[in-house]
């Protein structure tokens, strides 16, 4: 008879107390320890996965063959650029997102495309759901497998009688391991299964995606030790009112975290695309105060996005109120401080609003100028010229610091059309786009003077 016993696990490095405290005595992180059950049969399960290891041979290194490695393209150009040209064999990607994001979708999408036998195990959804969806996406194949199953040991045996080329397990949260003495989800369960899907990854050389839940702050559920056994991370964002979706790489042992996947929502699945910065831009009208675009950066990927600002003058009982989406509320606070002391620009009694255009949320402080531009703009009630983009970051004293990679910035904003280009002074040396004059300014107060938005 198996002996079970409740501990409380951190969920950051798994270690197990008998008691709770607000802090893990292993890892020293906060509130991070939850209740669980465990079991005597928890070790030999463990011990059980280990035994499925190869034992490793020591070889030179230069003897090691790196072509078994190389990645295989998955038929979804935005996720090869995120993947590095795609997934390598062997590895275990997890893919985490808010519920009805549309990874699933994607998912279903990857192995429509993917050359070869390919199995999708589906923990959460009916095998008809998932059928329903395939077909509407036009994803029927003879190559794809579905099983509905939540048992690890009935989706190994699944994976031995298919011999599949790609693996993809929706989630990782609802599958168990019945050796293992607890609930699907649990941080014991999560952690276990994970550590036996990728060595079996590992040993038959088989590409794995395990899709992750998230919390309510966006991070991915479960014990961090699901972040650190697998070897790609990725996070798909989006807004469910915008057909938007990002796809980025917080960890890949593979290749580079810099590059951002662009995906637009469609009643035919997602659909990639190319060019983003004409999305972005579609809608835009001309000679509207308030308005202005920037050429922001994406990992490496330059993108020009619309920036809108609106102000209104607040009744006097009531506090003005200051609404952001798409940029930090604290750095629009900071900046509204900035322009009010060292540009002599009052907003403290009006009302303000700003937004990025198409559910993008900019995070970097490149964004700096072209907001306070667009602040003064619709303050004044005077527009922006139309072939105007404007990028450089803020300081308190209101001098302005020059952005990371402007000139793969502004060849974007050239490729466009847009002829003028308010930067940093500092970013003007060596500098030369063709097509777009640049107008360097030291400070906010002369960017708001070379924008024709000086304040007496």
């Amino acid at each position: 008879m198996v002996k079970l016993r409740t501990v409380y696990r951190c969920t950051d490095c798994g270690a197990a107390t008998p008691k709770w405290a607000g802090r893990c005595g292993s890892c020293g992180s906060w509130n991070s320890l939850v209740e669980d059950v465990e079991g005597d049969d928890e070790i030999i399960s463990i011990a059980t996965g280990m035994a499925l290891v190869p034992a490793g041979i020591p070889k030179p290194i230069d003897s090691l063959d790196v072509t078994i490695s190389e990645p295989q393209t998955t038929g979804v150009e935005e996720l090869d650029r995120v993947l590095g040209g795609g997934l390598v064999p062997g590895s275990v990607t997890l893919l985490g997102g808010e519920p009805g994001i549309g990874k699933s979708t994607l998912l279903l999408q990857l192995l429509a495309a993917w050359s070869g036998r390919t199995l999708y195990v589906t923990a959460e959804e009916s095998a008809q759901q998932v059928h329903m969806r395939a077909e509407r996406l036009n994803a029927i194949k003879p190559d794809l497998w579905l099983v509905a199953e939540m048992s690890l040991n009935n989706i190994i045996k699944s994976i031995d009688q298919v011999e599949p080329q790609l693996v993809i397990i929706d989630s990782i949260q609802a599958i168990a391991d019945p050796l293992l003495n607890s609930a699907p989800g649990s941080v014991s369960q999560v952690r276990g299964c994970a550590h036996r899907l990728v060595q079996e990854a590992k040993a038959r050389d088989l590409p794995i995606i395990l899709v992750g839940h998230v919390t309510k702050d966006g991070g991915l559920a479960g014990p961090r030790v699901l972040e650190h056994v697998v070897d790609t991370v990725l996070s798909f964002e989006g807004e469910r009112h915008h057909a938007l979706r990002l796809l980025r790489a917080v960890k890949h042992r593979f290749g580079s975290t810099n590059e951002l996947g662009l995906f637009e929502m469609t009643e035919m699945g997602l659909r990639s695309v190319p060019d983003a910065s004409k999305l972005f831009l579609a809608d835009r009208r001309a000679g509207v105060p308030g308005s202005i675009v920037v050429p922001t950066l994406e990992g490496h990927r330059p993108l020009l996005v619309e920036v809108q600002a609106l102000t209104n003058l607040s009744p006097s009982h009531v506090s003005p109120r200051r609404s952001a989406q798409g940029v930090d509320s604290g750095r629009l606070a900071m900046l509204l401080a900035v322009l009010e002391r060292r540009a002599n620009v009052n907003l403290s009694q009006h009302e303000v609003f700003a937004s990025v255009v198409g559910g993008v949320k900019l995070g970097e402080p490149g964004a700096d100028l072209g907001l306070c531009l667009a602040l003064v703009s619709a303050s004044t009630d005077r527009p922006l010229a139309e072939n105007l983009v404007a990028c450089g970051e803020v300081g308190l004293a209101g001098e302005l610091r020059q952005a990371s990679n402007t000139a793969r910035r502004l060849g974007e904003a050239a490729r466009l059309g847009f002829t003028r280009a308010i930067i940093p002074a500092s970013s003007a040396v060596d500098i030369n786009i063709s097509g777009i004059k640049l107008q360097p300014a030291h400070t906010v107060a002369e960017a708001l003077a070379l924008a024709g938005l000086s304040i007496n």
